[in-house]
């Protein structure tokens, strides 16, 4: 399969710095790739708040359910959703958010104009035009396996924090959970997921890794993501006369 050639003209580079509009901590710039190619309409620097939801390549019905839910509750928030664009959680994200009115950011481990998986060719593509897709691999790169390892690494970093809706013993989604605490980036897990009593989601709530039990755990997290409302400078402040209304 190959990439229409009205995207791939589109295709363009760009620096972490210029991505995310600021220079980059000590710690970020430790793995950050030195330069990123990006395709879509997304404003960039990238709008704030981003949270990545990810997870299993084989969710459940439950985890279907639940990536869904708080993909939902993102959006209604005016977040923008960051994924994989794997099979499982990712596509369940990325689709979600864009069938109920929100912006969605896809960080993939293959160049922009290889698609993977295949089935996933049409919201690759819809995302290249309507949304953003990132890649730090250039057009013609040979992808192998660590590259979708070093890719969760990019997503941690564009990402303002990550929840894990589901995911086994060896996922892949736990390279991401590592760097996300490592960055200092609030770091989630979906409560079924605690529930499963793996080691590796024991070790990270010790580092600070939380638990969403509900919606509502949910909420509160996005409102200590978002950013203060901007004060107005007081030579610009106005009295108003309210007695012609009264």
């Amino acid at each position: 399969m190959t990439l229409h050639k009205s995207l791939e003209a589109n295709i363009r580079k760009i620096t972490p710095k210029e991505l995310l509009g600021r220079k980059l901590n000590d710690f970020e710039r430790r793995y950050a790739p030195k330069e990123l190619y990006i395709a879509g309409s997304m404003k960039i620097p990238l709008p704030e708040p981003r949270v990545a939801v990810i997870g299993t390549r084989k969710p459940s019905p439950k985890g279907i359910e639940a990536a869904s839910k708080i993909t939902k509750v993102l959006v209604e928030h005016g977040v923008v959703v960051v994924s994989g664009l794997a099979r499982g959680i990712d596509t369940v994200a990325h689709k979600t958010a864009i069938e109920n009115g929100g912006k969605t950011i896809a960080v993939l481990g293959t160049p922009l104009n290889k698609f993977y998986p295949a089935e996933n060719k049409p919201l690759q593509e819809l995302i290249m035009k309507e949304h953003l897709a990132i890649s730090q691999y250039p057009i013609g790169y040979i992808t192998k396996p660590k590259h979708f390892v070093l890719r969760n690494r990019t997503m941690a970093l564009i990402s303002n924090a990550s929840i894990i809706v589901e995911a086994g013993e060896s996922s892949g989604v736990i390279s991401q959970g590592w760097e996300t605490l490592r960055l200092g980036r609030p770091l989630f897990f979906w409560k079924s997921l605690v529930e499963k009593d793996f080691k590796w989601v024991r070790e990270m709530m010790k580092y600070g890794a939380c638990v969403l039990q509900n919606v509502n755990d949910l909420k509160r997290a996005i409102r200590e993501m978002l950013p203060p409302p901007a004060e107005i400078p007081k030579s610009e402040l106005r009295v108003v006369d309210l007695s012609s209304f009264l």
